[in-house]
């Protein structure tokens, strides 16, 4: 955290004295339709804690949240070798948070995303375009495009992923990534 960023969330510390451990997400999903003719579906249903520490340091929130969305997807297309594919998504679902506000104690918002995903032999690109939309107006309605690109190998992946974010988060993140499946 950049001196900057500890003045601007208000935070105590640069760095914190003690070690601390973040929230607890909780999720459960569904499979409630599995069709090559029709579409896919997923149910998720999801819970954070307000079990964070050093709430001083701006890193954490003590408020709890929960969200619920169906996605539902589609292999538009699939060649022969079974080698390149191409997927359609789409996500819509409710998104409800907690708030420091006196007066609206909870913020509710209605969430929403739609993507792609082509892979061709050992390469997958994915991107989508989501979001969710609160009804306070104060910052709750942010919109966010990632892409991911990876390569697997045998059991290992390699990740490159861009997102750009827009309205009300307006951040850049670019990041590396190893995942080894087992």
């Amino acid at each position: 955290m950049t001196p900057e960023t500890r003045d601007e969330r208000s935070a105590v510390e640069l760095e914190s004295p003690v070690s601390y451990h973040g929230d607890v997400i909780v999720s459960s999903y569904f499979q409630v339709l599995k069709s090559e003719k029709w579409v896919d579906a997923l149910v998720s249903a999801n819970l954070k804690t307000a079990s964070g520490g050093r709430l001083c340091d701006a890193r954490f929130t003590d408020a709890a949240s929960y969200w619920f969305d169906l996605t539902a997807g589609k292999n538009l297309y699939t060649n022969e070798e079974n080698n390149a594919s191409f997927r359609m998504q789409a996500m819509i679902g409710f998104y409800c948070w907690m708030t420091n506000d006196m007066v609206h104690r909870q913020n509710d918002a209605f969430s929403f995303g739609v993507g792609f995903t082509g892979t061709y032999y050992n390469f997958t690109l994915s991107s989508d375009f989501s979001g969710f939309k609160g009804y306070e107006n104060n910052g709750d309605k942010p919109l966010i495009l990632r892409n991911d690109l990876r390569y697997e190998y045998r059991k290992n992946i390699l990740s490159l992923r861009y997102d750009h974010g827009m309205r009300d988060r307006l951040y850049e993140s670019y990041s590396i990534g190893y995942i080894r499946c087992f």
